[in-house]
């Protein structure tokens, strides 16, 4: 099979050009609505991908058309040895963007590695601004350190940093102008997303926050300007304020899902291809790749997840059809 005939396109015409790689299944933090179970048994370090095996399946993925990775876990700066992988896959040819979504906690630890690998761009994430509250939603007090972390990546000359912001009802829905308002006074990309259904979080009792919603509060400290959307563009819909120097998103995946634009394929730290987030249907690709297949063998793996993608994931999800916890799938 010559797999450079092959291209990402599933049985709906979308040309899936678009990777999310989660490293680990390990977080430092355990958010409320990611983690919340940190009992839960992790998996073994036999199960996880080795960085190796990982550069290989990327560069399948790449000959086959992906253009665009996204690194995440867990936390992939928990771990060791994540920046000389970021370099490694920086290096691939044909991969034209890469950027790494963090928790900000260990960014000062590996800032230096991260731009030595070529990355410029970084997600971190960013749900208060009030160091009682943080502690609330992730369990640790490491507010402080994260927000010099991000002032840290801005000195640095990291562009665009996006803030992601997942809004929880009764927890947060207070704090969105304020947040709002960072793209006021910093070049920030900040981005509010509504909360998904994954696994069993205990922020789940309340109904969530949608978009309009969140707008609206937004829109109360000035007026929301479109920003036109870039070909590379994420599902966000994107606005800036007249006297902001950074711009605001809103990720609607509850309220007006993007399923029928969906460019992504998700490879999970136990080496499985996931199509959808919210979706069990997946593709064992460690197994053949740890057998020593070749890599049409692998490539027919890649096929195969790309033909069971489903159009859209359901509107509503019966206990039985809950996805696992978001650290074990890498948002």
């Amino acid at each position: 099979m010559d797999i450079q005939h092959h291209q990402l396109i599933d049985s709906y015409k979308r040309h899936l050009n678009y990777l999310r790689i989660s490293i680990t299944d390990r977080c430092n933090l355990n958010c409320i609505y990611c983690n919340p179970l940190s009992s839960d048994t992790k998996l073994l370090h036999k199960e996880i991908l080795r960085y190796e095996e990982i550069l290989r399946i990327a560069r399948i993925g790449v000959q086959l058309g992906i253009t665009k990775i996204r690194v995440t876990g867990g936390e992939p700066l928990a771990r060791k040895g994540c920046c000389d992988f970021l370099q490694k896959l920086a290096g691939i040819p044909g991969l034209t963007d890469l950027s790494l979504t963090t928790n900000g906690v260990f960014l000062d630890e590996h800032i230096d590695g991260i731009r030595a690998a070529g990355i410029k761009r970084l997600n971190i994430s960013l749900d208060t601004l009030d160091r009682e509250k943080y502690y609330r939603i992730t369990g640790h007090d490491v507010f402080d350190r994260v927000w010099r972390n991000i002032m840290l990546a801005l000195d640095r000359g990291f562009s665009p940093i996006k803030l992601n912001a997942v809004v929880i009802r009764n927890v947060n829905t207070d704090e969105i102008t304020r947040l709002a308002g960072l793209s006021k006074d910093y070049p920030f990309h900040m981005r509010f997303i509504e909360q998904m259904p994954i696994g069993q979080p205990s922020a789940k009792a309340a109904p969530p926050v949608l978009v309009p919603e969140i707008k609206a509060f937004a829109a109360s400290i000035g007026e929301l300007i479109p920003v036109k959307k870039s070909p590379n563009d994420g599902p966000a819909e994107r606005y800036r304020f007249s006297d902001g120097i950074g711009e605001i998103g809103f990720i609607s995946p509850v309220s007006s899902h993007f399923c029928a634009s969906c460019n992504r394929l998700r490879l999970t730290s136990d080496g499985r291809i996931l199509t959808c987030l919210l979706s069990n249907i997946s593709e064992d690709i460690k197994t053949p790749l740890r057998l020593g297949l070749l890599d049409d063998d692998l490539t027919a793996v890649f096929l195969r997840a790309v033909a069971r993608k489903p159009f859209s994931h359901p509107e509503f999800l019966s206990p039985c059809q809950q996805p696992e916890q978001m650290v074990a799938i890498g948002g």
